[in-house]
């Protein structure tokens, strides 16, 4: 089941793709990483799909991470009494925190973490930014605005506040619940909506310990600002594309998306980018030129992943979907002038450790005897991810006795993981590194490959021992888990 690309697929499962048949059959056409998206469905749901996706991977021998996506904050408008309004530019609007249901001159919102934070000159967005009202004059308990663009108005609808750091917790009672859930089911990744500032990757953590790996969703101007501390604190970063487009000019959402990805490339962190990559692929069996393009330069940027997420979860064609985004990932991959930009991009390391120096001497060593195949011993998988923000020329077959850490690499640049034994010496590393490399069919004898390891084993982050190995004719049996 060895991939024959790098860049990773995520897909959302839902209503499209609900049955153990089509579960299967979406990894088979590409998914590395399947999504759960806890702003839609239920815990029984949720769970028939951690059993669906676990049943596939001990049917093909081959770890699949699983990525559980909290809601988070839902900021939105009360109710009408006449169930919607229409307001038009120049209109002086009331937002209150009365429950009395709105009318043309006012709305409920009831929210006083937004009151508490504005000041006049604020603009809100409603309804994903169609509509943009300027704050004239509030205190803890009302804002008063002028409407700067109309529109209709229902009932429920979203409110972004792209300008201040509203003081909100990035979970709820019911992401609480949600992540218990989630961590009970041994859940790999907990993406987290509603990052603003360093303290609520701090906050996940205290959550959620060392159970999971934590994905910072980069999705407000405010995150975008604390960006560097957010990634340094963080295990890995989604490009949460479609509220940054919200709270954004639509034109800044590139280059934020080129800097998020160079700041993770630099702290080998992984990323992911998301939101509407195949968006036409929900009604069409083929994507728009634009959105082939959109994932194309994804791959070109270095970004570990790209995901799906109406297209596979609620669309009309999610094995299309996952099948083309495959595809284009192969090409884009298959350019020489994109493995160019690849072998120049090696300005990313700010303090360099032993580790560091490891990995990049990996990458040269791979490139100058022609490597098939790179291998990294990992506890953590602090190794393995090293060594991927190398981008080296031979993919990288990671070896580790965790199931846990072997799934949470399943969205990481490059990374085939198998699970293994412990070992206990060089001379056991070197062979069965040369055993799986077979048996995994990356190399055959009379090729070569390179390992790296950290001695002594077993302990996490202490990558400082490389070897340049040509497989043997002969190997001394050893153990897979």
């Amino acid at each position: 089941m060895r991939r024959s690309r790098n860049a990773k697929i995520i897909a959302t499962l839902g209503p499209s793709s609900s049955s153990p048949e089509m579960i299967r059959a979406l990894f088979d056409a590409g998914v590395d990483t399947f999504r759960l998206n806890f702003s839609h469905g239920t815990h029984e749901d949720h769970g028939n799909y951690f059993e669906a996706v676990r049943d596939v991977e001990r049917d093909v021998g081959r770890p699949i991470g699983i990525l559980i996506d909290l809601q988070g904050p839902k900021l939105r408008v009360g109710t009408f009494a006449n169930g919607s309004i229409e307001l038009c530019a120049g209109d002086i609007f009331r937002l209150d925190l009365d429950k009395t249901p709105g009318d043309l001159a006012r709305a409920p919102l009831l929210h006083p973490e937004i009151f508490a934070a504005l000041t006049p000159g604020i603009d809100l967005l409603l309804d994903d930014g169609k509509l943009r009202l300027e704050v004239i004059d509030c205190d803890a308990t009302y804002a008063q605005t002028r409407v700067k663009i109309g529109g209709r108005l229902s009932e429920r609808k979203g409110v972004n506040v792209p300008d201040v750091i509203l003081p909100l917790s990035p979970f709820t009672e019911k992401d609480r619940r949600d992540l218990d859930f989630g961590l009970e089911h041994s859940a790999d990744w907990v993406a987290l909506s509603f990052v603003q500032k360093p303290e609520d990757i701090t906050e996940a953590r205290a959550l959620i310990g060392s159970r999971a790996l934590i994905m910072a969703k980069l999705e407000k101007p405010a995150a975008i600002d604390n960006l560097d501390a957010i990634v340094a604190l963080s295990d890995g970063i989604m490009v949460a594309r479609g509220d940054l487009g919200v709270e954004l000019p639509p034109e800044r959402v590139p280059m934020i998306q080129h800097r998020i990805v160079r700041a993770c490339r630099r702290e080998g962190k992984p990323v992911v980018v998301a939101t509407q990559m195949l968006e036409s692929m929900t009604v069409s069996p083929i994507p728009t030129r634009a959105e082939a393009s959109d994932v194309a330069t994804a791959v070109y940027e270095g970004s570990d992943a790209v995901m799906l997420s109406a297209e596979s979860a609620n669309g009309r064609y999610p094995l299309e979907a996952v099948t083309m985004m495959n595809s284009i990932i192969r090409g884009a991959e298959g350019d020489a002038s994109a493995r160019m930009k690849s072998d120049t991009d090696s300005e990313w390391h700010t303090h360099v450790t032993h580790a560091d120096a490891i990995c990049s001497s990996l990458r040269l060593a791979a490139r100058l005897i022609s490597a098939k195949a790179t291998i990294t011993y990992t506890q953590s998988g602090f190794t393995s991810m090293r060594a991927a923000r190398e981008r080296p020329s031979a993919p990288i077959l990671s070896l580790t006795p965790s199931m846990s850490t072997a799934r949470q690499l399943s969205l990481v640049w490059g990374v085939h993981s198998v699970v293994v034994d412990e070992i206990e010496d060089e001379y056991s590393m070197t062979q069965l590194a040369c055993r799986v490399a077979i048996t995994e069919e990356f190399a055959k004898t009379g090729e070569n490959i390179v390992i790296i390891a950290g001695v002594p084993f077993g302990v996490s982050g202490s990558t400082n021992l490389l070897r340049t190995v040509l497989l043997p004719e002969r190997l001394v049996e050893t153990k897979t888990a």
